[in-house]
C-alpha cells in the first residue's frame, strides 16, 4: 500500500509516495536521492545511517518513513552551512578522523546530536554525576556515546579528539 507523506530533509519540504514498508533510509537514498546516510547493517547495529530525527539521533535503516510524517530529517549533508563546514565536519577533517569514508557521515550527525545530548544534561552510562546540568564529554563519555556507530577502519584514534575539539 503506498502513501503520500511529507519529510523536511536538510531544511527542504519533500513530498513523496512511499510503500508502507520503506525505512527512512530507503525513502532517502531511494526516493530522495540523498546518499548521505549510509546503507552499512541494515540492522541498526553499525549507525552508518544515522540521522537526526526532530532533533535526535536516530539509526535511519529502523525508522519506517510513514511513522514520520511531517518530521525534520537532518543528514550529514545538511549540516554545512552553504560552502561553510559545520564545526564537527571542519574537525573530522583537521583530525584526519575518516579513512575509507563509509562511516563518515553517520559519525558526524552522531556527534552533533551527542554534544546536544550531553549539553542538555543527558547521562550515560558512564556519566560520573547524574544530576548535573550538562555533561563533560571526557574520553569515556566520548567513546560510550558513539559505541553505536561502528568504524571498519578502526579510526577511533581520531574521531574521539575532533570530536573533543568541538566539545569544549
Amino acid at each position: 500500500m503506498d502513501v503520500d507523506i511529507t519529510l523536511r530533509v536538510d531544511g527542504v519540504e519533500q513530498r513523496l509516495t512511499v510503500d508502507t514498508r520503506t525505512t527512512l533510509l530507503d525513502a532517502l537514498r531511494e526516493r530522495l536521492h540523498n546518499t548521505s546516510p549510509k546503507k552499512g547493517c541494515d540492522h541498526g547495529q553499525c549507525g552508518a545511517c544515522t540521522v537526526l530525527l526532530d532533533g535526535e539521533r536516530a539509526v535511519s535503516c529502523l525508522a519506517l518513513a510513514v511513522a514520520h510524517q511531517g518530521a525534520e530529517v537532518v543528514t550529514a549533508a545538511g549540516l554545512a552551512d552553504g560552502e561553510e563546514l559545520h564545526p564537527l565536519q571542519r574537525a573530522f577533517v583537521e583530525h584526519d578522523a575518516f579513512q575509507c569514508g563509509y562511516c563518515t557521515p553517520g559519525q558526524i550527525v552522531s556527534a552533533v546530536g551527542m554534544l546536544a545530548e550531553a549539553d542538555a544534561g543527558w547521562p550515560s552510562a558512564v556519566t560520573a554525576d547524574l544530576t548535573a546540568d550538562k555533561v563533560t564529554l571526557d574520553d569515556g563519555e566520548i567513546a560510550e556515546r558513539m559505541s553505536g556507530n561502528l568504524c571498519r577502519c578502526a579510526a577511533y584514534a581520531n574521531i574521539r579528539p575532533a570530536i573533543a575539539e568541538v566539545a569544549r
